[in-house]
C-alpha cells in the first residue's frame, strides 16, 4: 500500500469562472471584477503552467479537457467527484452544486483505461443526491492509505452517515471531526475537510485552530502522532492562503513532492518549509485566478490515480 502516486487527472477548463452555486457555503471564493471569458484564459494559462511545471518533474499528468456543452465552471475540481483506488475500485462521489453533477462524465474512465489503467468496479454513492446527501470526494475525505483511516470534517457538504458508509465499503477507519472558520464574526463549517488539513506519508499539515473541539484536537492529534506522522500546524490566515490544499506526489526515480500554490508557499514560515522540505521538496506554482473565484487550490485540481495497470 502506498500513500503517494506518481499519476493525476486534471480536467483543462473551458468555462470556468466563480460558480454561484457554490458560493453559498465556499467562503473562499470572491467575485473579479473582469468578464467570464477573461476568467476562464487566465484559468487556463495557470493551469498549464501548472501542468508543465509537474511533467517537468516526471509526474504523470493525463489532462482531460471539459466538455463546453455541459456548462462546469468548476471542472478543473475533478478529485470531488472521483477517486480511483490500488484494488481497481472507482468511486463516484454525490454533489451539492447541480451544476457540479455534471463533471461526471464516464469518457474519464475510457481515458484512463485508454492510458493502460484498469478498473475493476465503479462504486457509485449519486443517488444519495436525491436526499439532499452529500460526499465529495477527496474534498471531503482524506485518506491515509498505508494506515487504512480516513479523515473527514463534517460539514453541508460531507454527510457522515455517507462518510461511515464509504470508510466500509473501502476499509477505512473513520476519523470524524468539525472544522470551523470565521466569516464575518460566526464560526462556520468549512466546506472541505481538504483546505484545512494534508496528509503526507511521514507527516500532516493541518489547522488545528480550525478545530474548535479540544477533544476532537486531540484525538486527531493523537491519530496522527500514533501513525508516526510530524504534525505541522498551520493558522488560519494561512489556511485562506491555502496552506492546507496541498498534495504529495512522486516524480522521477520516486522522488517525492508536496505539491501547492504559490500563495500557499509564501504564506509559509521559514520554520514550516524546513519542516516539509526535510521530508521533501516543495513544488508550487501561481494559481491566483483559480483560488480566487473557484475557492480551491491545487490540491483540489488533482484526483490521484492509484488504479492497477492492465
Amino acid at each position: 500500500m502506498q500513500q503517494t502516486t506518481d499519476t493525476i487527472l486534471m480536467i483543462r477548463p473551458v468555462n470556468f469562472r466563480m460558480n454561484e452555486q457554490t458560493a453559498v457555503n465556499n467562503y473562499f471564493q470572491e467575485d473579479m471584477k473582469i468578464k467570464n471569458a477573461e476568467i476562464n484564459a487566465k484559468a487556463q494559462e495557470e493551469f498549464d503552467a501548472f501542468v508543465e511545471k509537474l511533467s517537468a518533474v516526471g509526474i504523470n499528468v493525463i489532462v482531460e479537457q471539459d466538455d463546453k456543452l455541459m456548462d462546469t465552471p468548476d471542472s478543473i475540481f475533478p478529485n470531488n467527484w472521483v477517486s480511483f483506488h490500488s484494488n481497481g475500485d472507482v468511486a463516484k462521489y454525490p454533489m451539492f452544486a447541480e451544476n457540479r453533477r455534471r463533471e461526471r462524465r464516464d469518457e474519464v474512465f475510457i481515458r484512463l483505461e485508454e492510458e493502460g489503467f484498469k478498473i475493476e468496479n465503479i462504486v457509485d454513492y449519486t443517488s444519495a443526491e436525491h436526499e439532499g446527501v452529500f460526499l465529495e470526494g477527496t474534498g471531503s475525505i482524506l485518506m491515509d492509505r498505508v494506515n487504512r483511516k480516513a479523515y473527514c470534517a463534517l460539514s453541508p457538504r460531507a454527510d457522515e452517515d455517507l462518510f461511515i458508509e464509504f470508510c466500509e465499503d473501502f476499509e477505512y477507519t473513520p476519523v470524524i471531526f468539525t472544522a470551523n472558520q470565521t466569516v464575518d464574526g460566526k464560526r462556520l463549517a468549512i466546506y472541505h475537510t481538504n483546505v484545512m488539513m494534508c496528509l503526507a506519508e511521514n507527516f500532516a499539515v493541518i489547522c488545528l485552530d480550525a478545530i474548535d473541539d479540544k477533544k476532537e484536537r486531540k484525538n486527531i492529534v493523537k491519530h496522527l502522532k500514533q501513525d508516526g506522522k510530524e504534525v505541522i500546524s498551520i493558522t488560519e490566515t494561512q489556511m485562506h492562503q491555502f496552506a492546507g490544499n496541498m498534495l504529495q506526489l512522486q516524480g522521477h526515480k520516486n522522488q517525492r513532492y508536496l505539491v501547492m500554490s504559490e500563495a500557499a508557499h509564501k504564506s509559509l514560515t521559514k520554520d514550516q518549509i524546513n519542516r516539509i522540505e526535510k521530508y521533501c521538496p516543495i513544488l508550487s506554482s501561481s494559481l491566483d485566478t483559480i483560488e480566487t473565484c473557484g475557492g480551491g487550490s491545487a490540491r483540489c485540481m488533482m484526483a490521484e490515480v492509484f488504479l492497477p495497470k492492465a
